[in-house]
């Protein structure tokens, strides 16, 4: 008898171990809480929204074979999504379109946002890195009152300055603490608003590589944007924070660029030539530490 409750108990420890360490996690890990949000790299899901499945009819302008809930439950901290002027019935609306709602229409901004949040209400110590391309010069006012209608704003950090970089960012822990789990960059965001101060110009924050290749041979790690960097020294010294893009382009028929699907379990890979993994140990190597967001396509798909 004494045997037999011993070991109902011990198999009880892996079950109560997972769920104190949860309980202390920050983005799944105990040895991130005390990290800045800036001295940590984020996985993240290059349009996040734009499907290849039966829901789209595996548009070859997807970018994923799966939601954006799943790549959350996934690991995926970075969701990046284009943001379009719509008519709806007349009126004007804010759409997420691959390049053009002509090609692929993902919904609404508001739809997506909602998703994020349900997510980021069930799962209270994960802060998510959202990012969209400003296709429409689309404002804060634009903006601001669809993140307010979905309820994330709620959720939303603000920086101490929307026009100069932090001298430093908050931990995890303290993200956490302070309910802010959600960082909102917008490129080419004109003028940040007081209205909406989480919403915060990437380029002000951030810095990106070259993001258009249909070959491997032209990865590269210097600074593409904002183009006033021009070297990787004035990039690193500029303090802001690297996104390295790491996907790859097919052009179809008209010059249409779509994702390479063909390709993705080289672009994907751990090594070799044109990988995922060497390109993340050249750009480290380039600026002296990783880079802190990796945008990849087909976030699922590796091979090594």
């Amino acid at each position: 008898m004494f045997s037999r409750n011993l070991l109902r108990a011990t198999a009880l420890l892996p079950f109560l171990s997972t769920f104190t360490s949860a309980q202390n996690a920050c983005n799944n890990s105990p040895d991130l809480c005390n990290r800045a949000y800036n001295n940590i790299t984020y996985l993240g899901a290059h349009d996040s929204p734009f499907l290849r499945n039966e829901e789209t009819s595996f548009s070859t302008s997807g970018n994923h074979y799966y939601n954006t809930t799943v790549q959350l439950d996934s690991g995926v901290r970075l969701l990046s999504a284009q943001v379009h002027k719509t008519n709806e019935s007349g009126a004007e609306a804010w759409h997420l379109c691959h390049s053009s709602c002509n090609l692929l229409d993902a919904g609404s901004l508001g739809s997506w946002l909602t998703e994020i949040k349900t997510w980021m209400d069930a799962n209270p110590r994960d802060i998510v890195t959202v990012l969209l391309v400003n296709s429409d010069n689309a404002t804060p006012n634009d903006l601001g009152p669809i993140f307010r209608d979905s309820g994330i704003d709620k959720l939303a950090y603000t920086p101490p300055s929307t026009t100069t970089l932090p001298q430093t960012w908050p931990t995890l822990d303290a993200l956490i603490g302070n309910n802010t789990r959600l960082m909102t960059f917008v490129a080419s965001l004109s003028q940040p608003s007081t209205q909406y101060p989480y919403l915060m110009d990437e380029f002000t924050f951030v810095f990106e590589n070259e993001f258009e290749n249909t070959n491997p041979s032209n990865y590269s790690c210097n600074p593409d944007r904002p183009t006033n960097l021009g070297t990787p020294s004035a990039a690193q010294s500029s303090g802001r924070m690297f996104l390295q893009n790491h996907f790859l382009y097919s052009t179809q028929l008209f010059g249409i660029q779509s994702p390479n699907e063909t390709y993705v379990n080289v672009t994907n890979a751990a090594t070799g030539f044109g990988s995922l993994g060497d390109a993340l140990g050249e750009c480290t190597g380039v600026y002296g530490k990783p880079a802190n967001f990796v945008l990849v396509d087909f976030f699922n798909e590796r091979r090594g």
